[in-house]
């Protein structure tokens, strides 16, 4: 089973601290504990573009909701506007194709409750 990112990392820092603390002089592995954060940087490189990448994600994410906002009341002045206009309006091609359902299309909302057949016997 893989070891979760987040693990990995954790482990790395505790080895390092320890190293760093009661025996930064020795080597292990066959190399000083320089040549081994060289070694793990890229990891730690990774994990700074990821954290970089996931705030321009947010801050993207923001800008295009506050963007949406003044979209969405520019598409409603539009549609308001056709509705209203004289040539075109509420039963118009023009507003069944921005989305909407015409005025002679819609239905009525009347609805007749059928009453259900008596059992049989």
């Amino acid at each position: 089973m893989p070891v979760p990112p987040k693990q990995v990392e954790a482990d790395t820092n505790q080895i390092m601290n320890a190293w760093g603390e009661l025996a930064p002089d020795k080597t292990f592995a066959g190399m000083t504990l320089a040549q081994y954060k060289a070694k793990v940087k890229p990891s730690f490189d990774a994990r700074t573009t990821i954290t970089s990448l996931e705030t321009q994600m947010t801050a993207a994410l923001d800008a295009r909701a506050d963007a949406d906002k003044v979209t969405l009341d520019l598409n409603q002045k539009v549609v308001k506007s056709v509705a209203g206009d004289v040539e075109f309006g509420e039963d118009s091609d023009l507003y069944e194709a921005m989305g909407y359902v015409r005025k002679s299309a819609r239905k009525t909302g009347l609805t007749r409750k059928k009453t259900p057949p008596p059992p049989a016997k």
